[in-house]
């Protein structure tokens, strides 16, 4: 059968998922009666709930004698090490636009990767029935990106197609018939260019493994597209790393193929193909598969390096190990270095104590989903405050810089502005209205300013402006940057929180929890009006008389406190503060305190 490999790449929320799902009903991989659900390919409960692509994954469909492997790939840039990975085993990418937002800078990130392979795009101008879809622009700004990332003239000739991926239609012309994706079917069929690795099935076999699975009944799976010659199931393989050393051989036990949105087994692999082989026990990401005569390694994909990290350790609090089973820091190591294998954007260091371990990675997305995937596992943490990683060259200190673009109602855009080129020390590159009353703002900013600003931005544009961010470069060290300016209300007792004493407290600031919650002398229970720190007791109750009873007084009535998620914790913290995680709550607690500073506070409370 004939062949084609293609990844979907595209911003977050730009529609890549759900056109897959089109493209999988329209090539008739469904039977009619068969039950389907939205975003098929967001197989990971994580990647439902918050309607983002995380794992990049394969599909295949069949059009006119054509079988078309579909890799959905990741849309925010915290999961760039899965797009780099990924895009080596296609021979051609689609291009998903928003018509309406037009390129943004996780576009522009995928976009990259692809130009420098060599990948000739079909560009897709996807949502061109929304209101305020503008094509025209979209497609001007897409060809300006192209150009500004040196595509080449073949590249720069690239395809259009103009599309609605919910309703299940593209067009060659804005103001074609929209009836189904045919047009798009038989453009990829047209525009890709078969694998090149077909002339080559008749040489030794050989293949870069590029992700890692499992499944419960035939163990470990490397998947990735065969480079030459053909296997079969029985085979004998040997795996070799990077540098070309051996690491293993082992008898290939089974081969699978993706077939719509499961996996069969074949009988024969061939090259150009895009496959999964099981059989093997130590062999990961990057090496290579291959026949024993082979002797070197097929080059791997660099990744790009890791720009923050983050310190995960026990949870060594009074409250620890009431809601989850996995508490020891032997049992967090495995978990971590398990991670590390799927996962090469991410880098583990043991601390010198060993009851701690330095978790490097791209962004505080990626270590937010790894978080959340912990304690969804029964695994119970604490998390440090993000930390940038900086580098020397040349003996010069050089600090990563990200691109951030934002979108904000035009009366929010001066205090966007201030807050980002004054504190943060960031650097203004563009400002320009972007229809509908928003202002389009484009600035380069310290990664250090960005951490913790999110929830800022969200409150000084009410809650309404959209940022988006992307790492852009290496730059010397700004200096010092101010972190955040409140201090915190530290509980000074272990108990249970009475609502009489959280009430009282509501004129030092605004709290994080309610009455009846368990507190523990040193956890932070909310944020001070002042910028220092307060020590405060939160289960002092009415001081009952018999003139009086508890309940002839009006009742408390307390502000609802303000719950923040797990991403929200870690940046708001401090560096002398952590996240308490567990299965069941997230909390927050101070390191120590200054035993001066808590004798201060005291009088003054």
């Amino acid at each position: 059968m004939d062949l084609r490999n293609i990844a979907i790449i595209a911003h977050v929320d730009h529609g890549k998922t759900t056109l897959v799902d089109e493209l999988l009903k329209q090539s008739g991989t469904y039977r009619e009666n068969q039950a389907t659900t939205e975003r098929a390919m967001d197989s990971n409960d994580i990647e439902r709930e918050r309607g983002i692509t995380i794992l990049a994954k394969a599909t295949s469909v069949e059009w006119h004698g054509t079988r078309v492997n579909i890799v959905d790939t990741p849309g925010h840039a915290d999961f760039g090490g899965e797009v780099e990975r990924i895009l080596s085993m296609v021979d051609g990418v689609c291009l998903l636009v928003d018509a309406a937002e037009g390129p943004m800078p996780q576009t522009k990130f995928v976009l990259a990767k692809a130009l420098g392979l060599g990948l000739k795009p079909i560009v897709v101008l996807n949502k061109v029935d929304k209101p305020d879809a503008e094509p025209d622009r979209a497609l001007n700004e897409v060809f300006d990106l192209f150009a500004n990332l040196g595509a080449s003239d073949e590249q720069l000739d690239f395809p259009t197609v103009y599309a609605s991926g919910r309703s299940g239609w593209a067009d060659l012309e804005l103001d074609g018939p929209r009836k189904d994706l045919s047009a798009l079917f038989d453009l990829i069929v047209r525009h890709v260019e078969p694998p090149k690795q077909i002339a080559h099935r008749d040489e030794p076999f050989s293949m870069l493994a590029t992700t890692l699975g499992s499944d419960p009944f035939i163990g470990r799976l490397l998947t990735g597209r065969v480079q030459t010659g053909t296997l079969k199931a029985g085979d004998t393989l040997k795996a070799l790393s990077r540098d070309g050393d051996r690491i293993e051989q082992f008898r290939v036990s089974k081969i699978l193929a993706f077939r719509g949105l499961s996996q069969q087994p074949i009988d024969v692999a061939e090259a150009g193909d895009i496959v999964s082989v099981a059989g093997m026990t130590k062999a990961t990401v990057a090496d290579t598969l291959c026949a024993l005569e082979i002797e070197n390694a097929i080059p791997a994909q660099p990744i790009d390096p890791p720009t923050i990290s983050v310190t995960f350790g026990i949870n060594d609090s009074p409250l620890a190990g009431k809601d989850g089973t996995k508490v020891q820091s032997r049992v967090i190591r495995e978990r971590l270095m398990k991670e590390a294998e799927s996962n090469v954007a991410i880098k583990i260091e043991d601390t010198p104590g060993g009851e701690s371990f330095i978790v490097s990675g791209r962004g505080e997305l990626q270590m937010g989903v790894l978080i959340e995937n912990m304690r969804r596992e029964g695994f119970e943490l604490s998390i440090s405050r993000p930390r940038v990683i900086f580098r020397e060259e040349d003996g010069q200190r050089m600090e990563p810089i990200e691109e951030v673009t934002i979108d904000v109602d035009e009366e929010f855009s001066g205090a966007v502005i201030e807050k980002l080129t004054g504190p943060r020390k960031g650097d203004l590159v563009e400002m320009r209205a972007a229809g509908a009353g928003k202002t389009r703002i484009i600035a380069h900013v310290p990664s250090r300013g960005l951490i913790g600003y999110q929830g800022e931005f969200m409150t000084d544009t009410r809650g309404t402006g959209v940022l988006n961010r992307i790492f852009h470069d290496w730059v010397p060290y700004k200096g010092p940057i101010q972190g955040r300016r409140q201090g915190v209300l530290i509980s000074m007792e272990n108990g249970t929180t009475v609502a009489f004493a959280l009430w009282n407290l509501e004129d030092r600031g605004k709290l994080f929890l309610g009455a009846q919650e368990q507190v523990y002398e040193g956890m932070i229970i909310g944020e001070h009006s002042r910028d220092n720190d307060l020590e405060v007791n939160p289960l002092k109750g009415k001081k009952l008389t018999n003139m009086r009873a508890s309940g002839s007084d009006e009742a408390v009535r307390l502000t609802t406190p303000t719950r923040m998620s797990l991403e929200e914790s870690i940046a708001y913290i401090d560096d002398d503060e952590l996240v308490e995680v567990t299965p069941k709550i997230v909390r927050l607690r101070k390191l120590h305190l200054d035993p001066h500073e808590r004798k201060r506070q005291s009088r003054a409370s």
